[in-house]
């Protein structure tokens, strides 16, 4: 069962994403909101995928786009974590990332199917660990984290992502 991380274990810097997450089975949580995710951006146009709303931030296909690397860096982690690994995962810039996309000259439906390959690549992950792998503990960004916890913030990560968007962009 994936329950909802303790405070000590994960990062600080975490604590907002996995805050984010409702109560409930987070498998379900995961299935569900990519499917919000990809009924909101469905009805959006090429042109309203290639906005941003300030010069210094991303568009909405960047945005996406960011929310796609970002799951498979988190997978990663929880993979990493899962089974057994004692060496520091270090952190990643993720305007290094962003810079160093062609998310803008895709299509938003091509980002998007993206988007959910790597969910569905996430899932299929979680689906083969057990309790006690989920919470083994390593180390992200020299503090202890669960794999449990990166789960958490995959889920937490995409619903922040995808309240911005609501809230700034459309």
């Amino acid at each position: 069962m994936l329950n909802r991380p303790e405070a000590t274990e994960f990062p600080a810097n975490f604590k907002g994403y996995i805050d984010l997450v409702p109560e409930g089975n987070l498998i379900d949580i995961l299935l569900n909101q990519i499917d919000e995710t990809k009924k909101f951006c469905q009805t959006l146009t090429s042109e309203q995928g290639n906005y941003k709303y300030a010069e210094d931030k991303w568009t909405i296909k960047e945005v996406l786009g960011h929310m796609a690397d970002t799951e498979r860096v988190m997978s990663y982690r929880l993979l990493a974590i899962a089974r057994g690994e004692t060496a520091n995962l270090p952190s990643f810039d993720q305007n290094v990332y962003a810079s160093n996309t062609q998310f803008n000259e895709l299509e938003l439906h091509q980002i998007l199917f993206e988007l959910s390959n790597v969910r569905q690549s996430t899932l299929s992950l979680l689906s083969t660990l057990s309790n006690e792998s989920l919470q083994k503990i390593g180390s992200v960004n020299h503090a202890p984290t669960t794999a449990r916890a990166m789960a958490y913030v995959i889920a937490g990560h995409e619903l922040h992502h995808l309240n911005i968007l609501k809230e700034r962009y459309i």
